[in-house]
């Protein structure tokens, strides 16, 4: 686990915690400048949607231009929806299974594509599918003339021996589970608009995003907190600050391209479920209990493409595990969705 400076940050609210993960780069507004115009935001009411909205206005601002972030979800929450207005994004409400609504949706010259499903597969297999593949076929059917950077995920590599460094794009794809099946499908859906209609596509395979309200590091966090036991099954996992997520995807409307360009977000490390585990008990006076035992093969990609395009994450994972420690101790809001990253079936 590379060392990194001390934290030097105490997120004292949500709105504290949601200003810096919303913070663009000076290399974002850099890309931005060669991509200009309105940016729409599909599926934009996620885990990750809100910050990512927010971190375009914010680009888009400094940058002196007037072009539109608008948020675009069934916005379930009117809170979430308020929140995203109060920072001067647009927002429309809209099943983007419907195929007359996402026609009449506006024209941009930037598409961002977040809309998916993962927790419920195992129970409800067909809406996964329909989430996954037949609502990013609507899609790019609709924005088949914009830039597009399509949100996917590294579960539809196979595992990967731990001391291989993590699968690469070039690797072969071979997905474990109908979850990471279908997410395959959502790729190969922008594929073959990439190749038909010469629909220019980035995709984007995360792998994990890191909230302090969510993520793998909260989830273990969380379990030590507790007293749980950590299961080892998935012994590693990669993870980045989701800020940098975010800001990489944005920047990735730059390579949009077809065929599509395809590159791996996550941080340099391979990182040991115990060692993190074991840290997290050192920040909060807890000592973990372990159940099972690691396997010689993870979830992992090698995302060293990207820090050649985009350069190391901004927050080092030393500094992560602090952050993290402190949210969940003090008793900071949480999301309640755990990962569930130990499991290796891809029964989701």
């Amino acid at each position: 686990m590379a060392a990194g400076p001390p934290s030097r940050v105490t997120f004292a609210s949500e709105a504290a915690l949601e200003d810096a993960l919303s913070a663009p780069s000076a290399g974002l507004l850099a890309s931005l400048r060669s991509t200009p115009g309105d940016i729409v935001i599909l599926g934009a009411a996620g885990k990750m949607g809100p910050t990512l909205a927010r971190m375009a206005k914010r680009a888009i601002d400094a940058l002196g231009r007037r072009a539109r972030v608008i948020a675009v979800s069934r916005f379930s929450s009117a809170k979430a929806e308020q929140s995203l207005h109060a920072s001067g994004i647009e927002t429309i409400r809209c099943d983007l299974l419907d195929r007359g609504a996402v026609a009449a949706l506006p024209d941009a010259p930037n598409v961002i594509f977040m809309a998916g499903q993962k927790f419920g597969t195992r129970d409800a297999p067909s809406s996964t599918w329909a989430m996954n593949v037949v609502l990013p076929s609507i899609s790019a059917e609709r924005y088949a003339r914009s830039r597009i950077v399509a949100f996917s995920t590294g579960n539809v590599y196979p595992l990967s021996p731990v001391q291989g460094g993590g699968a690469r794009e070039s690797d072969p794809t071979a997905p474990v589970g109908e979850y990471a099946m279908s997410c395959l499908g959502r790729e190969r859906i922008f594929e073959d608009a990439a190749a038909r209609r010469g629909t220019r596509v980035a995709i984007v395979r995360l792998n994990y995003a890191i909230d302090l309200r969510y993520g793998v590091l909260v989830d273990i966090a969380s379990r030590v907190l507790r007293g749980d036991a950590i299961d080892l099954r998935m012994g590693h996992v990669n993870v980045i600050w989701q800020g940098d997520a975010n800001d990489w995807a944005l920047r990735c409307l730059a390579h949009a391209s077809a065929p599509p360009f395809v590159v791996n977000v996550t941080g340099r490390e391979t990182l040991a479920v115990r060692a993190l585990a074991t840290r997290f008990g050192e920040l909060l006076n807890r000592a973990p209990s372990f159940t099972s035992a690691e396997s010689p093969d993870a979830l992992l990609s090698n995302a060293s493409h990207a820090h050649s395009l985009f350069g190391d994450p901004s927050v080092p994972t030393s500094t992560l595990l602090e952050w993290v420690a402190e949210w969940v101790q003090s008793g900071q809001p949480l999301l309640g969705k755990p990962t569930h990253f130990e499991e290796r079936t891809g029964a989701f």
